[in-house]
């Protein structure tokens, strides 16, 4: 099944589920913002898009450049500001087959959902 770390008020991840929806794959919507996974569930999400947590966090949100910017952060103190502001994760994440995306793209979420 295909999970979608979604936010409706994001345009990419609105569009991106839209083109999962044409699918016709079955598939979950998580409303990250509301149901944020919590530390190992974020790490093993990391592990599946093959990312460190910097290249998940959205660096150029007010919340990061007024708290977490130019700080020297572990990174699970970066995980754990994620948890805390989950406005901080990019999206949507495209999660199918122990494997993970940021589809921001539609050509490149068309391909891994082959």
């Amino acid at each position: 099944m295909i999970q979608i770390y979604h936010n409706p008020r994001c345009g990419k991840s609105r569009n991106c589920l839209a083109f999962i929806e044409k699918t016709n794959q079955e598939y979950q919507i998580i409303p990250y913002l509301t149901e944020t996974p919590n530390f190992n569930e974020l790490k093993e999400l990391l592990k599946k898009l093959n990312l460190d947590p910097i290249e998940l966090v959205r660096t150029k949100e007010r919340i990061w450049i007024e708290n977490y910017k130019g700080k020297e952060l572990t990174n699970d103190q970066i995980i754990q500001a994620m948890i805390d502001n989950p406005i901080l994760i990019e999206r949507p994440i495209v999660v199918k087959d122990g494997k993970a995306i940021i589809g921001r793209d539609p050509d490149l979420v068309a391909a891994f959902l082959d």
